[in-house]
């Protein structure tokens, strides 16, 4: 059990030494720098000028199906990229399940496209 441990020591010190560099780094950040935050710098930054409106507000449809459009060519490049990689060594059944899948991700994109999230007014 102790030989576990003796291989293990180097990563506990490495932990230990790490984490006092973290805290003395943040300590001295506070002890050199001096705190005075002003209103101005605790409010709000959009662009140049305070913000319009809540943060909460509502948002339109389309700022979600746009993000449904990102996540459909997200997931499409996530799991395409490796199956290109690997494709000569999968053979015909990865083949036709990967285009089951570019084909729901078809239906998604038609989907968006008839909604009209495409077209930004």
């Amino acid at each position: 059990m102790s030989a576990v441990i003796v291989e293990y020591l180097p990563i506990l010190v490495f932990a230990v030494i790490a984490f006092f560099v973290a805290g003395a780094m943040l300590a001295s950040s506070y002890i050199i720098v001096p705190q005075s935050p002003n209103p101005e710098k605790k409010a709000p930054y959009e662009c140049g000028f305070p913000p319009f409106d809540d943060a909460r507000s509502r948002f339109q449809v389309r700022f979600y199906l746009v993000a449904i459009l990102f996540i459909i060519f997200d997931l499409e490049i996530a799991f395409l990229f490796p199956w290109a990689v690997g494709l000569k060594g999968l053979g015909a059944a990865a083949f036709w399940s990967m285009m089951v899948f570019l084909a729901i991700l078809t239906v998604g994109y038609v989907y968006e496209w008839k909604k009209g999230a495409l077209e930004w007014e």
